[in-house]
């Protein structure tokens, strides 16, 4: 039995990070919603590598709102643990870089406020894409002595996280919560929501701040919005 709080933090719905308590509460999730007809904002505002800039329709979420909104989530974490020992589990690969960053801004509370909350990290990998298909298999890849906290991109569907919250309660954690970076409002949803939202977002094939399609695109700074032709182009 685990004597801590897991925090799984995810990417995309699925989610990048949870925490797993042993008394549910619901909680306020605060959240910036993206509106479905957004068309993002011009690529010619913002530094983008150059073998991607055919390959992108739009920027939909720029690197600087990415980090403010990562930097109030952790906020929020810090708040609402208590103090409570922390086990974050990254979800790979998709949720590297929000689980970096968010651990950075954890940590730098711990340093410079009075409340601050004990942390140690873990990593998991699941894959459920096609190419740009969520499909209906989850498969989970490492993890035979999973913890407490998971780090992950995206939650579309839900499935995915359901998967990894079924066997990390096999592990009997103290209490559970979910932490996403996005969650995509799509009708092939199983109606799952993490703890923690960092933005809603239209059922567009999103990369960049480490999402990738079929592995590319991790390496591009801002969440873009995926043109059909570099669908073709990158398709496996």
């Amino acid at each position: 039995m685990l004597h801590t709080v897991t925090l799984i933090i995810h990417y995309f719905h699925g989610t990048n990070c949870f925490i797993h308590i042993h008394t549910l509460r619901n909680l306020y999730m605060e959240k910036k919603c993206i509106a479905d007809d957004s068309e993002g904002h011009d690529l010619s505002l913002f530094c983008v590598p150059k073998h991607y800039e055919e390959d992108l329709d739009s920027v939909i979420i720029p690197n600087g709102l990415i980090k403010d909104r990562t930097e109030r989530l952790a906020r929020d974490i810090v708040r609402d643990m208590g103090g409570q020992h922390i086990v974050a589990l990254c979800v790979l690969k998709g949720g590297y870089k929000f689980f970096a960053d968010l651990m950075d801004y954890i940590k730098t509370l711990n340093q410079n406020s009075d409340k601050s909350v004990p942390l140690t990290v873990d990593f998991i990998r699941l894959k459920s894409y096609s190419n740009d298909q969520s499909t209906n298999c989850v498969k989970v890849i490492g993890g035979d002595e999973l913890s407490a906290l998971s780090g992950k991109d995206i939650v579309e569907t839900g499935k995915t996280m359901e998967t990894l919250l079924n066997l990390l309660n096999e592990c009997h954690p103290k209490m559970v919560k979910v932490v996403s970076l996005l969650v995509k409002r799509t009708p092939r949803s199983s109606g799952y929501r993490p703890d923690y939202i960092g933005f809603e977002v239209p059922d567009k094939f999103l990369v960049g701040y480490a999402l990738d399609y079929n592995e590319y695109f991790r390496d591009l700074s801002h969440i873009c919005i995926l043109s059909d032709r570099a669908k073709e182009k990158y398709k496996v």
